[in-house]
């Protein structure tokens, strides 16, 4: 498969389902050989993979908890020994317990942060010894209109993705001088698994906050990561990129 991503390696986590199923194909249609990493559901990971190589591209499921730092150094250690490089890096893994504050137990809190903040940090630091050697890197991580604009319910995921953007700022001006750049998207609210079960009258009154007038589209987040992770795009770092329908406090 050819494309402006081909001969380069990438690594989205989370990327059995949703959001990180259609990043993970979308970078392989752009030439990348892509890494699907995943912690529990083997066969969903697996599904993306052949969906991936049935299109002709390149993918290999990888199972780990990109909480657990060790784990995931030695995941993305096994790419570089395989690969020979990292070129791209995708932190979609996430999850959130929602619960009003009074509510919340303080382990479902740091269960929240570790997946979605020290997850990015843990594969953010293994990562950055390979691209920062190859003076080349493109990371993107996933956090959400949530982190910006809070949601009652949801602290310790607001919380949690609201540290994915000071993180993602910091890690711009960090790997900068080595041509890595590092940028977020942030998501609205997405057609996906997730989504699919909201109450009937729960989706009329979010449609009703978003000036589009819908929920978005998986590919549509795809596109803007995929755009991202080009060559061509050195020149953007830092940035948190809203992909949200108008949906703004």
């Amino acid at each position: 498969m050819s494309g402006p991503l081909v001969d380069q390696v990438a690594l989205v986590t989370g990327a059995s389902r949703g959001i990180g199923r259609g990043i993970a194909r979308h970078l392989a249609t752009l030439g990348a050989r892509t890494y699907v990493s995943y912690i529990r559901d083997q066969d969903a990971a697996e599904a993306t993979v052949g969906a991936i190589v049935t299109a002709g591209g390149q993918a290999e499921a990888l199972a780990f908890d990109v909480a657990d730092v060790e784990a995931t150094a030695g995941a993305i250690a096994g790419i570089v020994k395989a690969t020979g490089r990292l070129d791209i890096l995708v932190n979609n893994a996430g999850m959130s317990i929602d619960n009003l504050l009074l509510r919340l137990k303080p382990e479902e809190w740091d269960q929240v942060v570790a997946v979605n903040l020290r997850g990015t940090f843990s594969c953010t630091r293994a990562a950055a010894r390979t691209m920062l050697r190859a003076h080349y890197g493109r990371i993107i991580n996933i956090t959400s209109v949530v982190g910006v604009m809070g949601n009652a319910g949801q602290a310790a995921y607001a919380a949690a993705k609201a540290g994915v953007i000071g993180f993602t700022k910091s890690m711009a001006r960090e790997l900068a001088s080595r041509q890595v750049t590092v940028n977020a998207v942030a998501p609205g609210l997405i057609e996906t698994e997730m989504t699919a079960y909201l109450p009937e009258d729960r989706r009329s009154e979010y449609l009703q906050l978003i000036p589009v007038g819908r929920l978005g589209a998986v590919e549509e987040v795809a596109e803007l990561v995929g755009f991202l992770a080009r060559r061509e795009t050195g020149y953007i770092t830092g940035q948190v990129i809203g992909i949200n329908g108008g949906l703004y406090i």
